[in-house]
């Protein structure tokens, strides 16, 4: 199944009532109920009652692993396989060269698309825009001056990055080369410790002064 919009809608802010999925799509709240239960029964969404202070729960849906499995995963099996294969046939050592040479490219690529982009939104926009045409679902937001948050909703290597953490650490390492020295990078949630999304802290040196 291709993910709709109300898929795509969990994936990005995550557990939601039918009542806000409505507001959010500019549908009645019972059309909305319509299609939650048809992605309920196919096993694409999940609902539990959500608590927030006095008054009665309110019911929200999230998705469930299928519906998760219903974005962009890379290949996963094969991908996970293969990085099985590097470490026991070739060891640890041959993996981080394996890592080491993907993050370069990567990041002499990123440059190369962002390379007219000269103040930090921009950049920023720009790494979100190529980020999402992977399959990262990424976004962010601007908290002050100098100081930014960047969201990823989906990790289409997230299989990859559950077998080897390293992946992980390489795309911290890419996005703190992409924004320069004089920038902080600091992953406050993180997709492979079982959160909604992946969210960064980027915060300028230069402003902090």
């Amino acid at each position: 199944m291709r993910p709709n919009k109300f898929l795509q809608l969990l994936k990005t802010r995550g557990p939601l009532s039918a009542k806000a999925i409505a507001e959010e799509l500019g549908i009645t709240s019972e059309g909305a109920r319509q299609q939650l239960v048809r992605l309920l029964e196919e096993g694409f969404v999940k609902f539990m009652p959500s608590s927030k202070g006095v008054g009665r729960p309110v019911q929200v849906y999230e998705l469930t692993e299928q519906g998760n499995a219903s974005f962009p995963n890379s290949h996963a099996a094969l991908t996970v396989q293969i990085l099985d294969t590097i470490k026991e046939q070739l060891g640890e050592q041959a993996l981080d060269t394996v890592i080491a040479s993907r993050e370069a490219d990567t990041v002499k690529r990123y440059k190369a698309i962002l390379k007219d982009c000269h103040d930090l939104e921009s950049l920023i926009n720009g790494y979100a825009s190529i980020r999402t045409s992977e399959g990262y679902m990424a976004e962010f937001r601007k908290e002050k001056e100098g100081e930014f948050l960047l969201f990823e909703h989906n990790c289409p290597i997230g299989a990859a990055a559950s077998s080897c953490k390293h992946f992980c650490q390489s795309d911290m390492r890419i996005l703190q080369q992409i924004l320069g020295p004089n920038m902080i990078v600091e992953r406050m949630d993180h997709i492979a410790s079982g959160k909604n999304q992946c969210t960064y802290r980027i915060t300028s040196l230069v402003c902090q002064d």
